[in-house]
């Protein structure tokens, strides 16, 4: 029977475009540190390289991170760049075990978020339109610019919002700009991009906390006006 290579695989079988689908987590170990080597031998894949380096570690990561790179490149299809490779994953884990996992801000309150977004925006001579994506729990997942040198309808894209919030899992969500001028007095158009982005969360049921007006030293909440 002829050996299939990984490219020969179904691609739901291979590591990349597993993880790309699944995630890594559905990978296994092996898989896992497959993607890292690249490739494997003649005599066998990538994954079955590493399922044979892991199986003489008792299938134990802390083993495998315990070999030197001589004895890594005693295994045919590991040579120094694969070895060090290995190490250096395996060195990764152990230290983002010794570090605290980062505290997402929490920007539950108008206020909150303008403190947030005042250091961004304080010094600029035009207009940014900022987007806020967080958990449930109002935790900060990612903050986007999303224009620079003007907010409007047309400047401001709501398919890209909607996207973004999407593609992070955000179940809530706010915009923000600020005013050069320091007036806090809302736009035509920044009430129409209110109304725009409420209506397509509306549809997507993600949750419009607020569209945030800041300047250098107050802002204005469409929430705290009771306008969202």
């Amino acid at each position: 029977m002829t050996k299939l290579s990984i490219n020969q695989w179904a691609k739901e079988d291979r590591p990349r475009e597993k993880l790309a689908a699944s995630g890594a987590e559905a990978l296994s170990n092996a898989e896992l540190l497959a993607i890292l080597i690249g490739s494997g031998s003649m005599k066998e894949s990538a994954v079955e390289l590493m399922k044979r380096i892991l199986s003489e570690c008792n299938n134990n990561l802390n083993t495998l991170g315990k070999m030197s790179l001589h004895e890594l490149m005693q295994y045919n299809g590991i040579g120094e760049a694969k070895a060090i490779t290995i190490l250096a994953a395996c060195e990764l884990g152990k230290r983002r075990q010794r570090e605290q996992a980062e505290e997402r801000p929490d920007l539950g309150t108008a206020t909150r978020m303008y403190n947030y977004l005042h250091t961004h925006m304080q010094d600029l001579d035009v207009e940014e339109a900022w987007l806020l994506l967080m958990n449930q729990n109002f935790r900060l997942i990612k903050s986007l610019r999303l224009s620079h040198g003007g907010i409007t309808e047309t400047a401001v894209d709501v398919r890209l919002i909607i996207k973004e919030a999407v593609l992070c899992n955000a179940t809530i969500l706010a915009l923000a700009h600020n005013h050069p001028s320091g007036s806090i007095r809302p736009s035509a158009d920044d009430n129409r991009l209110t109304e725009r982005v409420k209506k397509a969360c509306e549809v997507m049921r993600i949750r419009f906390a607020d569209h945030i007006i800041v300047t250098d030293g107050q802002y204005y909440s469409y929430h705290e006006q009771g306008k969202i």
